[in-house]
């Protein structure tokens, strides 16, 4: 037996180092990319590979060569494991509409709140990523040296066609700009254009009111008017005993519904076609199309009609505060603790709805915007209230024969003693719209949420969904003291689109002006329904 020929490991380790660094940087490039992208990035990485096959004498050198094509591995597995991430958790990129509104409308506390709502999953990556960063620097420790002899022809024409075709690469804007050196700064810079974006929201308002004021709107009918819309957040109409859920989450709202009868519409078909509150908010009461130049956004509307407009919120949103709540006449924000950790209840605001109820104005509309179901949802009810975590029922048995996890059947109960809580504030909010306040007049109410809530309804997973049916399905209920309306049932079974709801509320509202459109109004005679387009396939849009 001949022992084994040492002399060939110092040949051997540049290539086996080299092969490791490859396929650790190729593994979380695949986690954040896909298609071409894979192919494009690698090539960006081809020069630290090529440098590190290069035999490099000076001990020096070879330390400042381990540090560089590090560094350069670590943008690209720290690049890879946030794009893993994202597209894990929300199927988005970092570049994508609802990650950079998201960070735009956050600030340091919300960072932490959220890194603390998510840190099972967090914990995660940051483990395979420090795994990793590790492994990296031990590989990029072996590059070739002189004693491992002088690189063979082979081997330099390799590291000639590498270095060409990375500069091409290089020499290629829409690759050049993936590498995470210059993505991630672009990416900076795109996020502090939306910042100033949003400063730049009180010209804008100047301008919404201007618009709708050029129209001339009219209230097609005389006397006082109120009307006041309850948007709230977060919640899915599958998890509403009113929609036929087993838990008993929704019983005041099912004896209103019961008491009014045809007066009170159970929407059973309505649908948001945003799976964030931003962009939801901005198709509710952006008529029409809301990029368009002369786009009419419904407050201005009201307001340039006659309306006195209220907005109150147990939001803590700067956004939803400069591109909605400020068109308002009267603005009254009760929660001062911005974020998912806020513990600030609903139930807040219904002494600011009977004020603004009491008020001598003969029209009015009042916002109220609701936390509803936001995560975390043991905050959204009062501590101590939770009748779903005593024992176990039949939606935890189905729940557990479906295979989620224990911590999703947690988030469930939660979630429905939110719903219970949330019941009760929204069934006043409809009490108090019939009673409070001079009784002569028209007056109407409407709820519906931004968007819904997977909570282990398609997979194991609570929280926002923009890629399951959950994330998309909400509530919408209406009634007005008025006779009922005719063919009730029929317009109760129509589908119905979140981004459609402010052509409804101005029905409510009486609201007359060139350009309405009665074929978005779900009250309207003229209604056509018109499926939306959403990022996933819906099998049906009538259940």
């Amino acid at each position: 037996m001949h022992p084994p020929n040492r002399s060939q490991t110092p040949h051997r380790q540049p290539t086996y180092a080299a092969a490791g660094l490859l396929a650790l940087v190729t593994a979380f490039i695949v986690l954040g990319h896909d298609g071409r992208r894979v192919a494009q990035l690698l090539v960006l990485f081809l020069p630290a590979l090529a440098w590190l096959a290069w035999p490099v004498a000076s001990a020096a050198a070879r330390r400042i060569r381990q540090i560089v094509v590090w560094s350069w591995a670590l943008c690209f597995v720290l690049d890879g494991a946030v794009r893993g991430f994202l597209l894990g958790a929300y199927a988005a990129a970092p570049d994508g509409a609802l990650v950079l509104g998201s960070a735009a409308n956050s600030n340091p506390r919300e960072a932490g709140e959220y890194l603390q709502a998510n840190w099972r999953t967090i914990v995660l990556w940051l483990a395979a990523s420090t795994a990793a960063v590790a492994v990296a620097w031990r590989l990029a420790a072996h590059g070739a040296t002189p004693e491992a002899g002088a690189p063979r022809r082979p081997m330099v024409a390799a590291l000639c066609v590498c270095l060409l075709i990375a500069a091409v690469g290089y020499a290629s804007k829409p690759w050049r700009r993936l590498h995470p050196m210059a993505f991630w700064p672009g990416w900076m810079l795109s996020l502090e254009s939306l910042r100033s974006s949003l400063a730049d929201q009180q010209r804008l308002r100047a301008l919404a009111l201007e618009r709708a004021r050029s129209l001339g709107p009219t209230i097609d009918r005389d006397g006082p008017s109120t009307v006041v819309l309850v948007i709230t957040d977060s919640i899915n109409r599958d998890n509403m005993s009113l929609y036929g859920y087993a838990r008993a989450t929704t019983p005041r709202l099912a004896d209103q519904a019961h008491q009014l009868g045809e007066r009170m519409l159970t929407l059973r078909n309505a649908w948001s076609v945003d799976a964030s509150t931003l962009p939801a908010l901005r198709n509710i009461f952006g008529l029409g199309s809301p990029d368009a130049q002369d786009a009419q956004h419904l407050l201005a509307l009201a307001r340039a009609a006659g309306y006195k407009v209220w907005w109150m919120s147990n939001h803590d949103d700067i956004a939803v505060e400069q591109q909605h709540a400020r068109l308002a006449d009267v603005v009254d924000f009760v929660n001062r603790t911005p974020g998912r950790a806020s513990a600030s209840l609903d139930g807040e605001l219904l002494d600011c709805l009977q004020e603004a109820l009491e008020d001598s104005t003969p029209r009015k509309l009042i916002v109220v915007h609701l936390l509803g179901a936001h995560p975390h949802y043991r905050l959204r009810f009062p501590a101590g209230q939770n009748p779903f975590d005593d024992v176990p029922d039949q939606v935890d048995q189905q729940l557990e024969e479906q295979g989620r996890s224990a911590w999703v059947r947690r988030f469930r109960q939660d979630y429905d003693a939110a719903l219970l809580y949330h019941d009760f504030v929204v069934s006043e909010t409809l009490q108090l719209t019939r009673t409070a306040g001079a009784p002569q007049g028209h007056r109407a109410w409407m709820y519906l949420s931004d968007h819904g809530q997977e909570v282990g309804h398609v997979r194991d997973q609570a929280g926002h969904s923009p890629t399951s049916e959950s994330g998309y399905r909400i509530p919408a209920l209406l009634w007005r003291s008025d006779p009922p309306w005719t063919a009730g049932a029929a317009i109760a079974s129509r589908p119905f689109r979140a981004d459609w709801a402010g052509w409804t509320l101005a029905n409510l509202m009486h609201l007359r002006w060139a350009g309405r459109q009665p074929s978005q109004d779900v009250l309207d005679q003229q209604y056509r329904w018109r499926a939306p387009q959403l990022p996933i396939s819906i099998s049906s849009f009538e259940r």
